[in-house]
């Protein structure tokens, strides 16, 4: 397998307008996620940039930057734009598309992601999904819940359903994170089917998959990444990274 990892972005976030570039310990928050993609080692990294301030952002920190389309509707679409610049004679067979509003994502769940696709041959998408981290996830709508095939033991199941309704009983529940592993012909399928009853129900896209009869296959993950939605959202991403810079600074020494 050869994954190449693209990360879409633009300007126009409906609760947070100007995110990717929004300042996070002194980067913008486009650049930290491209880092994070970089270091999981598992292929090119490139950002789909909906607009030129992002693009001039991430090749200024010697990243490579796409230009795609700003009316583009979706990330998926985005993704694809880029891959067909970067790629058109398809040898990357497999793509990760990480959201670009993850400035902590662990590059072992980048790469985890990957090795679930690679692993499983059924498996036409992957994703990754971590426990609850407040039994308030169980009746909060914003929170997108993952059911799973799981036999006891396993580190990773098949995806059977995505809800934002309330789950019942006295099992885990599997938040989702957002960020995918596309066998590259299941990609194109997913984008070139319109929206899905389901998806249009739930407002989840990766529901769109499962009713076309693709296979979803979810990684747990010890902890879900920290992601950047709303003000509140980037003051905690901010306040994280200060404690980060905080705990790497060398202790001084006494006089």
């Amino acid at each position: 397998m050869n994954p190449i990892v693209v990360i879409p972005a633009r300007m126009a976030a409906r609760r947070l307008p100007g995110k990717p570039l929004a300042q996070i310990g002194g980067e913008p928050m486009i650049v930290r996620v491209w880092r994070q993609a970089v270091a999981a080692g598992i292929g090119p990294v490139a950002v789909a940039a909906g607009d030129v301030e992002i693009a001039e952002a991430v090749t200024a920190a010697g990243g490579l930057a796409v230009l795609t389309d700003p009316d583009l509707p979706s990330g998926s679409d985005r993704v694809l734009a880029a891959l067909a610049a970067l790629d058109p004679a398809g040898r990357h067979d497999a793509v990760i598309n990480l959201q670009g509003d993850m400035p902590f994502v662990a590059p072992s769940v980048i790469a985890g992601c990957a090795n679930l696709l690679a692993r499983e041959g059924g498996c036409d998408i992957a994703t990754a999904v971590a426990v609850e981290a407040d039994p308030a996830d169980r009746t909060n709508p914003d929170v997108v819940k993952a059911i799973l095939a799981l036999p006891p033991g396993a580190s990773d199941g098949r995806a059977l359903y995505f809800t934002r309704s309330t789950l019942y009983g006295d099992g885990p529940v599997w938040r989702h994170v957002g960020l995918y592993g596309y066998r590259r012909d299941a990609l194109l399928r997913f984008n070139a089917a319109p929206p899905s009853p389901l998806e249009r129900r739930e407002n989840l896209e990766q529901l769109r998959a499962l009713e076309l009869g693709l296979t979803l296959w979810a990684a747990i993950i010890d902890v879900a990444p920290l992601s950047v939605d709303t003000p509140a959202d980037l003051a905690a991403a901010r306040a994280e990274a200060s404690r980060l810079s905080e705990t790497r600074l060398p202790e001084s020494s006494s006089s």
